[in-house]
């Protein structure tokens, strides 16, 4: 971004985007260029279908989408563990939310609670999981869960209300589909203008199929589409 001139890049103009665990980074690199005063601002960021927060795997779409392709839960926390360098004998508690004391939970809820959640999105079913019982040593060793650099949700608002202008895109089949709902429902409430685009035929990695050669979606077109109208329109 400091060289950003030297390729004939305007530095106000600056989007950072990034799909799946590239949407976490994406949302992490914004949040960790707030206090950057020596780097140019984003002009915006793009989200689409982003993990945002491994606090809670239970949440509807967890539910609903667990065994749906492309991403199934015990898969997203897979890749999660295996990017973090952990055990993966830690992926039972921290699935089932064992891992989170009772302080976090109280402190999370505000953030991560299924209430902030629209109804709609219930419909194909959701139960509230039971209470998991706490774990010390799986909290110590999956501490780093928390970071806002795995978990861009947990950010606090006094961060989020400095995010530039956002488009977030959710598919209904899709594991993350909750974590973009929720991160859109904290952008707005901290005041920063929110395109969202929910493909409601959509599944998790749609986008990478368009123009494959293998096999491709309508639906993965359309959300494509809204991508880049968004991009032209800033």
């Amino acid at each position: 971004m400091r060289t950003a001139e030297d390729y004939g890049v305007d530095p106000a103009r600056i989007i950072i985007c990034g799909d799946s665990s590239g949407g976490t980074l994406a949302a992490a690199v914004c949040q960790a260029l707030v206090d950057r005063t020596d780097l140019p601002k984003a002009r915006a960021q793009i989200l689409l279908y982003p993990f945002l927060q491994a606090v809670d795997f239970n949440l509807p779409s967890y539910q609903q989408n667990g065994s749906v392709p492309l991403l199934l839960k015990k898969r997203t926390l897979t890749l999660g563990m295996q990017y973090l360098n952990k055990d993966l004998s830690l992926m039972k508690g921290i699935l089932e939310g064992s891992h989170v004391h009772e302080d976090l939970k109280l402190k999370f809820s505000k953030w991560l609670s299924p209430d902030n959640i629209p109804m709609e999105f219930k419909i194909r079913g959701y139960k509230p999981p039971a209470s998991a019982s706490y774990s010390k040593e799986l909290h110590t060793l999956a501490k780093l869960v928390f970071e806002t650099t795995f978990s861009p949700l947990l950010a606090e608002d006094a961060i989020v209300c400095h995010l530039p202008e956002t488009f977030i895109l959710t598919c209904e089949y899709d594991v993350v589909r909750d974590d973009g709902l929720l991160y859109k429902k904290r952008l707005e409430d901290n005041g920063i203008p929110v395109t969202w685009y929910h493909v409601e035929d959509g599944f998790h990695g749609v986008l990478l199929l368009i123009d494959s050669g293998y096999i491709s979606f309508p639906c993965g077109k359309r959300a494509m589409d809204n991508v880049v109208n968004f991009i032209k329109g800033l």
